[in-house]
């Protein structure tokens, strides 16, 4: 068959004109959108009650026998206060891996959607980065929530806990990007169940969230610096008592490691996905 005197070749991926790269990511976060429009129930308890259950147990059960027994422990701070922000970026961490992990296996390996995205005009860029600003919507939704619910249970010293939000939008990227790149290399759930199991839990448990890092042994506190969780506890937790000023050189710090951790995991989920999409 000729078209215009020419044998007709059926074009491949790499051969479509291509969007914009703001249209194309505008289409590639909506078609998330969508999705989640359609399985939002299913995200309820992992996002927003199971950390409500925490925030009583933890902040209201154990808090009120640590400010009884030791009033002084955290600089005079009710310890439902001192947990709160940092259980907020927890949670939203660990929102954030999951966002990263399931829906980029499957995009790749079971439904095929992103190679079904870029038979389209859609570009590499518009797939990884329409993933990622998915994955810092649900941040926001998920911060703003269990920020209000921190409101409602008088839980808030100041009005700072409202600059935890950033902050855990922040740390939730630095984690998503390096998970999303890993997760494009993937064939199967194994890396998710280690990733979850030898990674997310112990940082949840072991980075200043429920206790802080100085009550670890010598040898593990060091780790807290190579790792996003405890920068974005610590800078949070800080922002929402009103201390962030006495140690601001320490903040800072803090504030340029999750923005390191976060352009590195931009970059390379960009580069994976490219990778993976025109191979």
């Amino acid at each position: 068959m000729a078209v215009s005197g020419a044998p007709y070749r059926l074009r491949s991926a790499g051969d479509l004109p291509r969007r914009s790269p703001l249209a194309g990511l505008g289409a590639a976060y909506e078609h998330m959108w969508l999705i989640y429009r359609r399985t939002w129930r299913g995200s309820i308890f992992g996002s927003f009650v199971q950390p409500v259950l925490f925030l009583l147990a933890m902040g209201v059960g154990l808090g009120t026998y640590v400010d009884t027994a030791s009033p002084d422990a955290l600089g005079g701070v009710p310890y439902i206060q001192w947990l709160a922000p940092a259980l907020l970026v927890s949670t939203v961490m660990q929102g954030s891996v999951f966002e990263a992990t399931f829906p980029v296996l499957g995009g790749f390996n079971w439904d095929r959607r992103y190679h079904g995205m870029y038979a389209t005009p859609l570009t590499p860029f518009a797939i990884a980065f329409g993933q990622l600003g998915w994955v810092v919507t649900r941040a926001l939704m998920v911060a703003s929530i269990f920020a209000f619910v921190i409101l409602l249970f008088g839980a808030a010293a100041t009005p700072g806990i409202v600059l935890a939000i950033p902050v855990a939008m922040l740390t939730a990227l630095a984690f998503a990007g390096p998970v999303a790149a890993f997760m494009s290399t993937q064939r199967d759930t194994a890396a998710f169940n280690s990733i979850w199991r030898f990674g997310v839990t112990p940082l949840f448990l072991f980075s200043g969230t429920f206790f802080p890092i100085d009550r670890l042994p010598d040898f593990l506190q060091p780790i807290a610096w190579v790792l996003p969780l405890w920068h974005g506890v610590d800078l949070a937790r800080a922002l929402a008592l009103g201390t962030v000023g006495q140690q601001p050189l320490l903040h800072l710090a803090h504030l340029v490691i999750l923005l390191a951790g976060a352009i590195v995991g931009l970059v390379a989920t960009y580069v994976m996905f490219k990778r993976k999409l025109e191979r």
